[in-house]
């Protein structure tokens, strides 16, 4: 019986550890964090995303099939054989409504041999469908590398959305505490009958507004982190803090037309398009090799029983092989592939209208990136001086109203615009960082 207590009393301890294990495991796992650059979370990015394992295993096909298309260079070799049960041969002399003549055969036969072609020349179709092949493999690199530079702008965009967040946080910490202290000094007043009560309730009511606008952020922090984890394949609950190793002002500018010429010699839009158009050139001239005569050497050898491809016949098994030049010319072709080469020439004119349209899209996604990115370093420019304003206007403010000679409304809105300067700073500070990224996307150097 005490072996039994005992017995137990170690499953239920053994249970209490595993509980406390996992539970310490939790624990830990909720309050993690690591410091991230953005550098390394698009290394991470890069490393997890599925969409760019795809395209490398894309790659990596185009690699096989590169080989394949030269591996056609080589003779083909072909080994067959054939064994049959030869039925009797009834001779009908009077008809087939009269009974036949029986004449003996030999009902086993079978035959062994191997045969093999080497081209010679078909017009350079092979060496045409390797440089298809080659253009394949260009296009889908290339595709490798836009899907990179998407997935690195998206994790831009997370790590600058958690960053700007925390900003904010920071900033609206630091605004609670002047204005608790603020309170506290219109409390002292309306103590010694200087001002109204409202005056407090006004200054409380704003108070709780900011604390619950505090709330919210630290609610878009949450979501931002979790957004990022799951595009560098980390945990939920991992706290990512983020390094800002770049600031606006060390991004550096160039004309638009230095931008313009860096997409038109790296743009991933433009490198596929171009590379698509040589595939339908190199398809076309495919086509055009279809009139080309095929010349090549052949030799095969096999071994049969019984003889019965020469005559007399006999019953004995017998060698045969032949090698020589086969030469062909596919005469049907000038009519056959006419309409084949037409359509192939209408696909290449098609393809290079598309080509001109994507340099077309290219030049204004660089153009308005562009824009856009000068316009938020003047956002910066801006809201630098605003702060600066609106800072006087809040000292100004806050002494008028404290020695009386101004309402709690104006006192309240300029803590309101002083605030809201600080964010406009913080925000465009983020915004022309992530137009950068957007213009370095669209120029290919992403």
């Amino acid at each position: 019986m005490i072996h039994i207590i005992n017995k137990r009393l170690y499953i239920l301890l053994g249970l209490v550890l595993v509980v406390n294990c996992a539970f310490a495991q939790q624990q830990s796992a909720a309050s993690a964090a690591v410091n991230l650059a953005l550098p390394q979370v698009w290394e991470k990015a890069v490393q997890y995303n599925r969409s760019i394992q795809i395209q490398q295993l894309r790659v990596q096909s185009s690699d096989e099939e590169i080989k394949d298309a030269k591996a056609e260079r080589l003779p083909d070799i072909k080994a067959e054989g054939e064994y049959a049960y030869v039925s009797n041969m009834p001779m009908f002399e009077n008809g087939i409504f009269h009974t036949p003549t029986q004449y003996p055969v030999l009902h086993t036969y079978y035959k062994v041999g191997a045969d093999a072609y080497f081209n010679l020349y078909a017009g350079g179709k092979t060496d045409l469908k390797i440089a298809e092949q080659k253009t394949i493999r260009q296009i889908k690199e290339e595709q490798k590398n836009l899907t990179v530079s998407e997935i690195k702008l998206r994790a831009s965009g997370y790590f600058l959305d958690l960053q700007r967040s925390i900003i904010f946080k920071q900033l609206m910490l630091n605004n609670i505490a002047e204005q608790e202290k603020q309170l506290e000094r219109i409390k002292q007043l309306q103590k010694n009958g200087v001002v109204l009560k409202s005056d407090v309730l006004r200054a409380e009511l704003q108070l709780s507004k900011q604390k619950l606008t505090l709330t919210t952020i630290e609610n878009d922090i949450a979501i931002a982190n979790q957004k990022l984890n799951i595009m560098i394949g980390q945990p939920d609950e991992l706290v990512v803090n983020p390094i800002n190793t770049t600031s606006a002002d060390s991004l550096g500018s160039k004309s638009y037309a230095d931008y313009l010429a860096d997409a038109n010699g790296h743009s991933f839009q433009n490198k596929i398009s171009e590379q698509e158009t040589n595939l339908r050139r190199l398809q076309l001239k495919d086509v055009k090799a279809n009139l080309s005569p095929k010349i090549g050497l052949f030799a095969n050898y096999a071994y049969s029983y019984p003889q019965i491809q020469f005559f007399p016949y006999g019953g004995y098994l017998y060698g045969l092989g032949m090698a020589g030049v086969s030469a062909s010319f596919p005469i049907s072709a000038f009519y056959h592939n006419k309409h084949k080469v037409k359509a192939s020439e209408i696909e290449v004119r098609a393809q290079e209208v598309e080509h001109e349209d994507t340099q077309d899209n290219v030049r204004q996604q660089v153009n308005e990136a562009y824009l856009r990115y000068k316009e938020a370093l003047n956002r910066i420019d801006v809201a630098q001086t605003n702060i600066k304003q609106a800072a006087e206007n809040s000292r100004i403010i806050n002494n008028t109203y404290f020695n009386q000679t101004s309402l709690v409304t104006d006192l309240l809105e300029a803590n309101t615009q002083l605030l809201q300067t600080r964010f406009d700073l913080a925000s465009a500070q983020i915004t022309a960082q992530m137009q950068y990224y957007k213009l370095q996307e669209v120029i290919g150097n992403l």
